[in-house]
C-alpha cells in the first residue's frame, strides 16, 4: 500500500525515528528545503538503499507508478555511474559519519529519456541512535526539463565529436573525475576542461550531469554496456 507522504518534519538534520507516525515510519518522513523555483520529490529508502515509501510524483519522474517503484533499489532509477559516486555518501550516512548530503545525479526516465536532478539524502535515526532509514529528495533541473521540449541541438547521427572528445565525454558519462581523465589522457587538468567546455556549448548543456543526460538524450552514449560508449558515427 503506498502513502501519500506529506508530514513536514523538524528543521535540524538529525531525525529520528520519534519524529514520524507509528505504523508509517518508513512513509512519512519527508523535509521541506528551498529548491530555487524546482519541485522536490521524496522517498524514504532502507539502510540497504532500497525503496520502502514514494510520493506518486517521484515515481512518476522515473516513468514508474509508486507500487513499480517501492521495493527497488534506487540505483536501479538512476545511470549506471551512480553508484561510483554516491556509495560513498551512503556509507557515510550508514556509518554516522554526516547526517546528510547533497549531490548531483542523472535519472532514467521513461522511453529512455534521461534527466539530470539535485538529490539530498537525510538519515533517519531510530531512538537508540542506530540508522532506521533514508530520507531522499530528487529536485529536476529546469534546464534539463526544458530541453525534452526543445529542438534537438545536433542533427541524429551527426559527427560533431573528435577522438578525444569522445573520450573525454566516455570519461564523465563514468563518473571519472578531471584528475583521472588527464592522468588517463595525458592532459592537463585546464585541457580536459577545455574539452568538457566545448561539449558543454556543443549541446547546451550548464553542467556535467546534464551533458550526460542530453548526450543519452541524443544517443551519444550506449545504453546498456559499462562503461558507456560514443558510438563510431558520432565521432569525426
Amino acid at each position: 500500500m503506498t502513502t501519500r507522504m506529506t508530514e513536514v518534519l523538524p528543521t535540524n538534520d538529525r531525525l529520528t525515528a520519534s519524529h514520524l507516525t507509528v505504523g508509517h515510519r518508513h512513509a512519512h518522513a519527508a523535509r521541506s528545503l528551498p529548491a530555487a523555483g524546482r519541485r522536490t520529490y521524496t522517498a524514504h529508502l532502507s539502510p540497504e538503499r532500497r525503496i520502502v515509501a514514494a510520493e506518486p510524483d517521484f515515481s512518476r519522474q522515473f516513468g514508474r507508478t509508486s507500487a513499480d517503484t517501492c521495493g527497488r533499489s534506487l540505483y536501479e532509477l538512476l545511470h549506471p555511474s551512480s553508484p561510483s559516486y554516491l556509495d560513498r555518501h551512503f556509507s557515510r550516512l550508514s556509518e554516522g559519519r554526516c547526517n546528510r548530503f547533497d549531490e548531483r545525479m542523472v535519472g532514467l526516465g521513461d522511453s529512455g529519456r534521461v534527466f539530470s536532478a539535485g538529490l539530498t539524502g537525510i538519515a533517519v535515526h531510530d531512538t537508540s541512535g542506530d540508522l532506521a532509514g533514508i530520507v531522499v529528495q530528487v529536485r529536476p533541473d529546469q534546464e534539463t526539463a526544458a530541453a525534452v521540449s526543445e529542438e534537438p541541438v545536433v542533427r541524429s547521427r551527426e559527427r560533431l565529436l573528435s577522438k578525444l572528445d569522445a573520450q573525454v565525454l566516455e570519461g564523465v558519462a563514468a563518473g571519472a573525475s578531471t584528475v583521472q581523465l588527464a592522468a588517463r589522457l595525458y592532459l592537463s587538468r585546464q585541457g580536459v576542461e577545455y574539452h568538457v567546455g566545448l561539449m558543454l556549448r556543443k549541446l547546451k548543456a550548464p553542467n556535467r550531469a546534464a551533458l550526460v543526460a542530453r548526450a543519452h538524450s541524443l544517443g551519444m552514449l550506449t545504453v546498456g554496456q559499462w562503461p558507456p560508449r560514443v558510438p563510431p558515427e558520432f565521432i569525426k
